[in-house]
């Protein structure tokens, strides 16, 4: 039986609410503790995020010449600032940037870019080369090299499906929908390993991942939500997330997504939905962070796997390449870090790419989790001013 088989038959790699077999919850298990304070939130935006309609170039004429049906009146844009500025839905995200907590990394993308959504997200989410195919996460290779042991909370997914990202050899990282269905070990310890080394690597790995399960009950036994929360999802994972990070579970990354961005149709209202739903549940997580103090901690990623296109289609936008990523928290600098971007300049229609996501990867490895970014195969140099 190969090794992806014992992990399907633990549930270590399940989609959602993660389930072991009974014969299974009488393992016990040492906890492994982590070392440092610091953590890195990611924030998936599935679809494509429209990254000209989000951060917004309203002081270039061409914007609005090729955005004439989904363009956002230059009067309603908020905290405008060296001819860019933000979509009305994100009025909290212009008070981040106000306080020093948000920078702006633009025209973030990579060579040969790939409009396929399933594509360009195994890009991102492994750092590979757009011909380059990788089994492992990027994530997921920096927990394996973390840990020297199998870490059931390295990382902490609130999806309903496992991300490329956090895969590793070790499954060093746990799917959850929700904390509180999460399944607990029982105090019995009497389930001894027998003279089968299949059955015994199952049970190893199931009673790491049964560990793990109270390691999360006893971090939100010990923390409560203290700001109000949207009633999304995206706001239920981020409040989970805040509880997490406060009872001192000390995972190094959290993982969750927010969908929906796929924006071919109907975008002005559509988008401004999402966004809303972004805008609502960052800031509370954000006010959550700060209150507690611990935003120093913890650095908030925001990304989608390429932006739209420039021009409109009539009713909305198509697939792109290059868009702002947006890292909020962890001491960042602030700044709005790259050029404007240039829309008298296009490759094929779409924005031409100049920082390369790998790089901004490198700088979180470096300066947030003390990693060197080239032991996980990132040669890019580390992006300079973000922190």
């Amino acid at each position: 039986m190969h090794r992806r088989n014992f992990l399907s038959l633990t549930g270590t790699f399940t989609s959602g609410l993660l389930v072991v077999p009974d014969f299974l919850h009488a393992m016990g298990s040492h906890r492994t503790s982590v070392v440092g304070d610091s953590c890195v939130v990611f924030i998936q935006l599935n679809g494509g995020n429209d990254g000209l309609n989000t951060f917004i170039p309203f002081d270039d004429p061409l914007y609005y010449e090729y955005r004439k049906n989904v363009g956002i009146p230059k009067s309603e844009i908020v905290g405008k600032n060296a001819g860019m500025g933000w979509h009305p839905a994100l009025k909290n995200w212009a008070t981040i940037q106000q306080n020093g907590d948000l920078c702006v990394v633009q025209n973030v993308g990579y060579p040969e870019p790939n409009r396929s959504h399933f594509r360009s997200q195994e890009i991102w989410q492994t750092a590979s080369g757009s011909q380059q195919y990788l089994n492992e996460g990027w994530l997921g290779r920096y927990l394996d090299m973390h840990y020297k042991e199998h870490h059931p909370t390295g990382a902490v997914n609130l999806d309903s499906i496992d991300n490329l990202a956090l895969k590793g050899k070790e499954p060093n990282a746990i799917t959850l929908k929700d904390p509180v269905r999460f399944r607990s070990k029982n105090e019995s310890d009497s389930t001894k390993l027998s003279d089968n080394p299949q059955l015994d690597f199952v049970r190893k790995i199931a009673r790491s991942v049964t560990e793990g399960a109270d390691d999360i009950r006893n971090a939100l036994a010990q923390s409560t939500t203290e700001v109000s929360y949207p009633k999304s999802q995206l706001g239920k994972n981020l409040e989970w997330i805040a509880r997490l990070i406060k009872g001192n579970l000390h995972s190094k990354v959290y993982y969750t997504s927010h969908n929906g961005f796929d924006t071919h149709d109907n975008q002005l209202a559509v988008h401004k939905n999402k966004l809303g739903e972004l805008d609502e549940a960052v800031f509370a997580f954000y006010q959550e962070m700060k209150k507690a103090g611990l935003l120093p901690q913890v650095t908030l990623v925001v990304f989608s796997e390429f932006g739209r296109r420039v021009k409109d289609n009539g009713n909305g936008t198509d697939h792109g390449t290059a868009a702002p990523m947006f890292i909020i928290g962890g001491n960042t600098s602030g700044k709005i870090i790259g050029k404007n971007p240039n829309l008298s300049q296009l490759t094929q229609g779409d924005l031409q790419y100049e920082i390369d996501f790998r790089s901004v990867y490198a700088r979180i490895l470096e300066q947030k989790l003390a990693f060197d970014p080239k032991l996980i195969g990132i040669q890019q140099a580390g992006l300079t001013g973000i922190f």
